[in-house]
Parts: structure tokens; sequence; C-alpha cells
């Protein structure tokens, strides 16, 4: 059979057809790749057959045996898959066309940063030839002959005129204007220099980006006031840099924006924000960065606002001498001082006896006289060293019916440590038994020589009841102060010394200050250790308002924000903002040193402390007192009682009533308040009933310190005394059911008693301590035995007793323990 066996062969009539593919890759690429194309085979149907249609007609199927939704599922396949692709294609063509736009303005860009910096120095240039050329011609017009008015023009220069057109204007050159390029035209700084590229025509020139309307009319207007583009300098400054800094306030302290501060930290490798804060070392590092100078400053430089002058000689006035009353107590201190004032100060003291400093000022002989009276009881010592330090003469007070006591030889070394004169007043001479004579002798000891036994100190007999001597005390003081040839400036800022302190209800806290240089006023701006203020009034002595109080001068000083210390030094600054930045930076450097003094610094010590606590008691106190004075005596005092088993711990101390708080505070710690010459207000009462809380009010320190030591007493445990009663032998050991092993021995000294402890000594060793189960004679059980008789004991839970033990019998009691 041949191959073609009757029928045409199945080809594709023709043969093979070339064509061309498009292929596309990534980033827009395309390429053309040549290709050959086959035709579809048809199969040619033999003769008689029926025709496709036909069959199409009767069976609803195509030649090749495909239905037609199944065609039309594929045409749809391929209309899609063909939009895709012009799809993809112009997305391709899109994101071609941005990028080429993209790179396009980054050129015009880059282009226009350029030509605006060379534009600027070139107007630059022009303008440094413009000013030299005109700095020229005015030297050569001031060097150059007046020149004669011109005349009629010159033969030579008529036919240049000649050659003038109609459209000629006078002063015009007949040649063409010539041009500052090829193009002809004139050329500034303002316009485009170069050829005009295809980016910069693309992008308008400037790179996409237009100036405003706005900004242009103001450029026009700075080039018609001849100001043009004006090259701002940058300015170097000197930048205070403190110990630390917020970067806000260091872009602030340099001029520089806070958003280029933080980019040059950045690139330094410190990702912060403006509010971040950085210490000195990093921070200038940031302003050497940016070309600026460093001037390192401490937190404690703003006190350098308070002027430390020197003054000169002329400026120097005399002042009144002030005088402290010093001595031990109940010498007669404030009586004396009343003698001089003439006022009766001393009955209203409570208990009679002075608690806080008091300031006078006394007319003597015409001039004045600034005393200050201090305490004599043994918890007032820092109120002496106060009074000593701001004296300039002591007068010792010594009782001439007494001797030298503790306070009177405390106060000889407050006036030495403070290198002040004395002077000693030997008091109560009107007493039957005074002996000033005796008085003079103690003193010795203390080096203490008064003129009478060929020394040096003046010593003045007086009574503070009858008046006799104080004339003489008097002149002696004022030979003293003419020697010390005392002077002061009262020209200058106010400078004091606070003696007391304390709040008063309706006027706020008040200090009474002694002026020691200067003049203050009413509406003078202060600071005075953590406090600050403005002066709202000053009291004198005698309760009369004043508008000055110069140097010696003791008055009450009204307008503090706060109670100050007694001791701390009064200075008048300039402003409110120096007066509370000092004041702030004091309060703060003072609670760090608190918390430096009271935390532990490493886990040992801390764990040390509480093994060394753990067996310790404590009375917690809350205490109020009247003044800043008399609460740091009491401080003081109170921090002494105790020993190693109890102690005081103060929990708040302050001036001023007891208030809702101290009573919530007294209550969280299970504490006592105490009021010093204070009242609890309403408030503070409910409370303190409603929660019992006890509130204990006292007058005299005596009385406190007294009731405080007895209640610290009753922490301490009792002390445990040992009573040795006798001794037993035992001579033999018995086995009794239900009681164990029973001991039968003779008591060779002392008594045995049941209620007794007992010791088991085997070979002069304790084996056992105990107590007595059972203690027997014959049958019966018996309280006690004396010496020389036979027992029978056993002991309490014991049993391992031996013939020739020895039993130490005892007994034990409790005895009640007082603080020193």
């Amino acid at each position: 059979m041949s191959d073609q066996d009757g029928k045409k062969p199945l080809g594709i009539g023709g043969g093979a057809r070339s064509g061309t593919v498009k292929q596309s890759f990534a980033r827009g690429r395309t390429n053309n790749v040549v290709v050959e194309t086959k035709r579809k085979r048809i199969a040619v149907p033999k003769p008689g057959a029926q025709s496709a249609a036909a069959v199409n007609a009767q069976g609803g199927r195509s030649t090749g045996g495909t239905t037609d939704a199944e065609m039309e599922r594929r045409l749809k396949a391929l209309q899609m898959a063909k939009a895709r692709e012009a799809e993809d294609t112009e997305r391709r063509a899109r994101e071609e066309k941005e990028r080429e736009d993209e790179r396009a303005r980054r050129r015009a860009d880059i282009e226009a940063k350029e030509r605006e910096e060379r534009e600027r120095v070139e107007l630059a240039r022009q303008r440094a030839e413009e000013d030299e050329r005109r700095q020229r011609e005015a030297t050569e017009a001031r060097t150059r002959p007046a020149e004669p008015t011109p005349a009629e023009p010159t033969a030579a220069e008529q036919p240049r005129q000649r050659n003038l057109g109609p459209d000629a204007r006078p002063g015009r050159s007949d040649g063409p204007r010539k041009r500052d390029d090829d193009s002809g035209k004139p050329r500034t700084g303002d316009r485009r220099s170069g050829k005009l590229t295809l980016n910069q025509a693309l992008a308008g020139g400037e790179g996409g980006r237009q100036r405003s309307l706005a900004s242009m009319r103001r450029k026009q207007e700075r080039q018609r006031k001849g100001g043009g583009n004006v090259v701002q300098e940058k300015v170097m400054r000197e930048v205070r840099l403190p110990e630390t800094i917020v970067v806000s306030e260091l872009a602030n302290r340099m001029s520089e924006r806070v958003a280029a501060v933080v980019k040059a930290l950045m690139q330094n490798g410190m990702m912060v924000t403006q509010n971040e804060v950085l210490d000195a070392d990093t921070a200038e590092l940031i302003i050497e960065e940016f070309g600026h100078t460093v001037v390192r400053v401490s937190d404690s430089d703003v006190e350098q606002v308070i002027d430390v002058i020197e003054d000169k000689p002329e400026s120097l006035v005399d002042r009144a001498p002030v005088i402290t009353i010093m001595g031990h107590v109940d010498h007669g201190k404030t009586s004396l001082l009343d003698a001089i004032r003439k006022t009766k100060v001393a009955p209203g003291e409570a208990g009679g006896i002075t608690q806080h400093i008091g300031a006078y000022q006394v007319e003597a002989g015409g001039k004045p006289l600034t005393f200050l009276d201090t305490p004599g009881h043994a918890a007032f010592t820092s109120m002496r060293a106060r009074g000593a330090q701001v004296t300039d003469i002591v007068v010792l007070v010594v009782a001439a019916d007494d001797q030298v006591m503790p306070q009177t030889i405390e106060a000889i070394a407050h006036a030495k440590a403070a290198e002040v004169p004395i002077i000693v007043a030997i008091n109560k001479i009107d007493r039957p038994g005074a002996n000033p004579q005796k008085v003079r002798t103690d003193l010795l000891q203390h080096e203490i020589v008064v003129e009478e036994m060929s020394g040096d100190v003046q010593d003045v007999e007086v009574s503070a009841k009858t008046g006799d001597g104080i004339d003489k005390l008097l002149e002696a003081i004022a030979i003293q102060a003419e020697i010390l040839e005392l002077k002061a400036n009262p020209a200058r800022a106010a400078q004091g010394t606070v003696v007391e302190a304390k709040l008063d209800v309706g006027r706020g806290p008040v200090a009474t200050v002694l002026v020691q240089n200067g003049t203050l006023r009413r509406g003078d701006i202060f600071v005075v250790g953590e406090q600050w203020g403005k002066v709202r009034a000053l009291v004198d002595d005698q309760g009369q308002r004043v508008d000055e109080a110069g140097p010696s001068f003791p008055v009450e000083v009204l307008g503090l924000n706060g109670t100050p210390g007694a001791g701390d030094i009064l200075n008048v600054v300039a402003t409110e903002a120096q007066a509370r930045e000092i004041a702030e930076y004091r309060e703060s450097a003072a609670k760090d040193k608190r918390a430096a003094a009271g935390a532990a610094t490493t886990l040992d010590q801390m764990m040390a402390k509480a093994r060394d606590d753990k067996d310790v008691s404590e009375l917690p106190l809350v205490i109020k007192a009247d003044v800043r004075g008399s609460a740091e005596a009491i401080h003081q005092a109170l921090e002494q009682i105790g020993n190693e088993e109890v102690r005081v711990r103060i929990l708040h101390s302050g001036v001023g009533a007891i208030t809702e708080s101290d009573i919530t505070l007294a209550e969280a710690s299970n504490a006592p308040v105490i009021g010093f010459n204070v009242r609890a207000n309403a408030p503070a009462r409910a409370a303190a009933n409603q929660k019992t809380v006890e509130i204990r009010y006292y007058s005299v320190i005596y009385d406190l310190l007294d009731d405080i030591k007895q209640a610290a007493s009753g922490l301490l445990s009792a002390e445990i005394r040992e009573t040795f009663i006798g001794y037993a032998e035992i001579r033999e050991v018995f086995r009794v059911t239900g009681v164990g092993n029973v001991a039968g021995c003779l008591v060779t000294e002392g008594v045995a008693r049941r209620s007794a402890g007992v010791r088991l000594l085997r070979d002069d060793v304790v084996i056992h301590e105990g107590t007595l189960k059972t203690l027997k004679r014959f049958k019966d059980e018996v309280r006690e035995v004396q010496s020389g008789q036979e027992c029978g004991m056993a002991f309490e839970r014991y049993d391992d007793i031996r013939k020739g033990d020895i039993i130490e019998i005892f007994e034990r009691e409790e005895v009640e323990r007082t603080l020193d």
C-alpha cells in the first residue's frame, strides 16, 4: 500500500513561515526574536462526506471535536492575556518615564544649585570690583583739579555728531553697545549662564521648582533699595556650658536650629531627641563642631551673682557693736539684759529660762548697742555657737553665789573659737553667799585672767536685781567697742545672718535677721539659705515697722517663701529669677547631700546595717516647735538619748502649729506628736481623736527631755539577775515507773526550792539547765528542803543523771532598766 493510500497529504501547504516575537524583561527592557511559525494541520474530508456545517448543526461539535463553549472560553482567555500584556507594557513604559523624569529633576536641581553658587560668587566679585572702582574714583576726584565748563564741540568732535542718526540720543556712543557674552546680551548675576540644556527646558529651568510671586517681589524690592542678595555671615558665639544640658537648650544657646543639632549628634552616633540630656563633654564636641567657643560653668556658678565687694576705706562708717550675753542656765543672763533694757522679759519666759535667741537694740550714752540673748541650757549648744559667730563682744555672765559651770566653760570655748573679746559680768552680788573672788579664781583654770588679777579681760560686778554695776558694764562695753573700731558700709547690698526663724500665723514665715553689712530696705529681693523672698515688711525689736535696717540693726523680715534655718546668710540680689535659681540650686544640693549621707554605698553595708538595727528598739517622734532654733536644739538633744538597745528616731521636725499632715504621719508610724510652745489646729485635733494619736504639749525643754527619756527607758528589756540559793549532791539514782529516773540527793548548802532553776554539774561542767519536775521528802511533795536534809529530785524532760553529780539551785528576778 502506498503512503498516500488515496488521501491527500496532511501538510501546512507551503512550508514554514518566518516571524518575530517581542520578549519583555525586567526594568522595561525588550528584545525582538525571529521564530518559525507553522500552519495548523487541516483534515481534508473525503468526497461525499457531510460538510462541517451540517455536522455542527446536527451534533453541536466542530470539525476537531471542540464545543462552542470551550472555544468561547479559550477566546476570552486569549483576550484577557492580551489585555494583561498591554497593561504590563503600559505600566513599564510609565515607570520608565517616571524614573527618567526623576533623574532629570535631580540633575536639574544639582545644576541649579551649582548655577546659584556661581552667580553668588560672581555677584560678590562684581560688588568688590564696584566698591574698589568707586573708592578709586573718589580718590582721583579728590586729587584731580577742577575741570573747566565744557564749551562748544570742537571740529574734531563735530564729525562724530554728524554721524549720529535721527534716532540717536545725546550721550549715546556711535558704535553698537558691547555685550558681556557672545550673544550680545548683557549678563548679570541673576540671569542664566551657559547653554540651555534639554533637562533645563523640560524641568522649567529651575528643576521643577518655581519661586513664589511674593518672593520675587521681595527680591526685586531689595534690589531696588540696593541690598541685592546679602550673604549672611555666621556669628560665632561664646556658649556657657553647664555640667548637663538639654539638646533644645544647647541649640538655643548656639542660635542654631534644633534639627541641625540633632543631625550632628546622629552623625556622631547618638540617636537622641530634642528633650534628651547631654553631658558636658558631648555638648562641648557639638559646640566646637558648629564653630562656637565653649565656656564651661558649674551649677554652683549661680551663686556668683552675690556680690563680694571689697569696701573702700572712705565708704566705711561707724556701726553699733553686737554684744552677746552668754553663760550657764539660771545665772541671770536675761535678767541682766532686762536691767539694761529696763523691761521685764524674764518673768514671761516659760520655766524662767530663755529657749531661743532674742535680739534687741538699746541706747547707751547716745550710742546704739545691739544685744543678743542666748539660752544657757545644755541643749542649746548650737544657738550659743551661732551667737558667738555673729557677735563682736561676748559678755560672760557668772553668778557670784555659784561657780563656773559646764555651759560657762562651753561659752568660753565658743568665744575663743570666734576670736571675740570677753567681758566677765559677775552677777548676783546682792546675794548673801556671793563670792566674786572665787569666780575670778575659777576662771583662771580656763585661761580667763581678769584685770583685777593682772590680766587683760575686763570684769564687772553687777546685780540685775538692784541695778548695781549696770553703768560700769555699759562703760566697759563702750571702751571695748572703741578699741575694736567697728565699721561697715551702709551704701551696698545688704548682708545679714538669721539668728532665729519661725512660722507665724497670719504673717507667714518670719526671720529675725541681724544686718551685718549694707542696708536692707522694703522691696529688696533676697535669698537666704534654701529660701528666697521679697521684703514685705521690716519690724524692729519694739514691734514698730521700719523702712530700712542698717548695719548691726536686728529686724524681723516678712516676705519669705519658706522658713529658713537659723544661722543662714541673707544676701540681697538684683532679680527674682536670680534669687529663685540660687535657692533651687541650694535646695537640690542639700537634698543630694542628705540622700548621700543616709544611703548605704554597698549591699554589704546595707545588710550590716539591717543586722545592727534588728535588735534595736526605736521610739519614733514627730516634733513641732515655735521657732527654728528650738526645733534644732530639741532635735540634737533627743538624738543623744538612747544606747545600743534603744534610740529615738525623729520622723519630722518643723516649725509652726501641728497640722493634719503631722497627725497622718504620726498615725502611719505609730508615733506621738510633740508640740513645743505650739498647739494643734482644729482639723489636727479632730484627726488625732479619730486616729488615736497622742499629742503632748511642752513649754520647758527639761520636761520634754525627761518624758522622752522615760518613754525610751520603757523600751529597754528588763535585766535578768540570777541569785544562787543552794547545792545538792546526788547520792543514789532510782528508777520509778511513770516518773523516770529520780535522784536521791543531800542538800549540802543553802536550800532547794521546787520553783527555782537548776543546773546539773558533772565534773564541774554544766551538762543540763532546766527546772525540777518533782521535789519530795520521803514520799511527800514539798516546796523546799533545807541544808543537811535528804530529798528526791526529778528533772523536767531529762533522765541522764548519775551518782556523784552536783545540782546547782538558783533563782531569777527581772530588774527594770532606765537610760542614764
